[in-house]
């Protein structure tokens, strides 16, 4: 069998990119690939593949591709859909065109646009198989496992929600949906991602199950589809429109975004003073025994890279303080969204810090039963949930004040300035972001949930 299909899973940002590669020939596609791209090298260098060409289904809004690291490393030839326009050079895929990758496999150009206008998915022929019949198809964001792409994302763009989802309705009915429903279907993201609202954890399927479990393939008029479709989407990180701009771009390769390197303290302060961001991406635990005033909490161990683009500002230069050896990780993590404006990192993290305890900061971190204890005392603080809207509608805790993270740094001066405040969000990871940008903006009396609801549920205490 000459096909070989190989997904790559990168959790964090919950996006699937594809080597797929004939063996006779030994030449190999890649389809949508991260910005860091030495796991495709090795994998071709293991299985003895040349990278011959990349594909993107699309200018990805989430995080910025590795077209152009995978161009200069290797010599790949990049390929866009038709409708695409970029500052590189690209080779572009109409209806039908084709790239043959060897005597045994083929892929060929379906164009979906709807997502996106220029989106398309890549049909996989196993020509050993059938030469008629696609054994899978890469769906790019246009058909998810259990959910289709929004098509809302590129309103800031000049596009309009409904126009973009009545493409969609077509590229799913008159293309997509007709094609075998054996063909298995490899999508571009799974749970997680916010280019949808109902992603499952399943990272394939076929197109025969998607027909039968499906909520937007469902028989229903166009106008109702795209009344669903367009409906209850999460909120979309301002960094979206910037990333799918930037995929358009001729830029820096990552390579170049990582020759970042240590700083003194006195550097870092100095940097802080003329307003650089510094961004702690040490666990909750260890943020909230001692950090470095006015830095910010966004840890390595959660959706680094999505909270970072959603928080961070792209006007301010940023600079790392980690765990001694992942600094490089951070500074990788910030680049696969594009935010390459990292001045460096402080030395040795914070143990740099040590000997100057006049310029650290403690979190309060308090058990779901002393903060019940608090609430019923003469002056409770105010409660906090920075979770999204539908989880605090789910449940909550009685009187507490809904103000989802992502929105927090616009809304932050509404809270009182005079009261405490006590923090949570599910599990920790939101709130003790949310509480370092409370005491970076002055807020005094700010004290955590630990464990977040998930701590004061198990405590057996009320919920609403």
């Amino acid at each position: 069998m000459a096909l070989l299909l190989k997904q790559f899973y990168l959790n964090c940002l919950a996006h699937a990119s594809y080597i797929v590669a004939d063996t006779e020939s030994g030449v190999a596609a890649v389809v949508d690939p991260q910005r860091d791209i030495d796991q495709y090298l090795a994998f071709a260098d293991e299985y003895h593949l040349k990278i011959r060409h990349v594909v993107l289904t699309h200018f990805h809004a989430d995080f910025v591709a590795g077209h152009l690291e995978l161009r200069d490393r290797v010599g790949a030839t990049i390929y866009l859909g038709a409708r695409g326009e970029a500052e590189y050079a690209f080779t572009p895929l109409a209806d039908g065109n084709t790239i043959e990758l060897g005597p045994g496999v083929r892929l060929q150009a379906i164009e979906t646009p709807g997502h996106t206008a220029e989106s398309i998915s890549v049909a996989v022929y196993d020509l050993a198989v059938s030469r008629t019949e696609p054994n899978a198809v890469l769906t790019g964001d246009t058909l998810f496992v259990g959910d289709v792409g929004r098509p809302d994302l590129r309103v800031a763009l000049g596009w309009s929600a409904a126009d973009l989802g009545s493409m969609l309705y077509d590229s799913l009915h008159d293309k997509l949906l007709k094609l075998p429903d054996a063909s298995l279907v490899y999508p571009a993201h799974g749970a997680g991602s916010l280019c949808g609202k109902a992603l499952s954890k399943e990272t394939v399927s076929t197109i025969g199950e998607q027909r039968r479990v499906n909520y937007a393939l469902q028989p229903m008029p166009k106008a109702t589809f795209i009344d669903i479709v367009t409906a209850d989407q999460p909120d979309a990180p301002a960094y979206f429109t910037y990333d799918a701009v930037l995929n358009t771009k001729e830029r820096p390769t990552l390579t170049e975004a990582l020759e970042r390197g240590p700083m003194t303290l006195d550097q870092v302060l100095a940097m802080e003073a003329i307003g650089a961001q510094v961004v702690d991406t040490r666990e909750a635990g260890d943020f909230a025994a001692a950090h470095l005033a006015g830095s910010i909490n966004i840890g390595l161990g959660g959706q680094f890279a999505t909270w970072a683009g959603t928080i961070l500002s792209r006007e301010h230069p940023i600079v790392i303080i980690a765990d001694p050896g992942r600094e490089t990780e951070a500074i990788m993590r910030l680049g696969r969204i594009g935010f390459d404006h990292v001045a460096g990192f402080l030395a040795d993290g914070m143990l740099g810090v040590q000997d100057t305890p006049s310029l650290t900061s403690a979190t309060e971190r308090i058990s779901a039963p002393v903060a019940a204890e608090r609430m019923a005392s003469s002056q409770p603080p105010l409660v906090l949930d920075v979770r999204a809207p539908g989880e605090h509608a789910s449940k909550s805790i009685a009187g507490s004040v809904l103000m989802p993270l992502n929105t927090l740094p616009e809304h932050i001066r509404e809270l009182p300035p005079g009261r405490a405040l006590l923090v949570h969000c599910a599990g920790g990871y939101r709130s003790s972001l949310a509480v370092s940008l409370l005491q970076r903006a002055g807020f005094e009396n700010v004290s955590e949930l630990a464990g977040g609801l998930a701590a004061w549920e198990a405590a057996g205490l009320p919920l609403t």
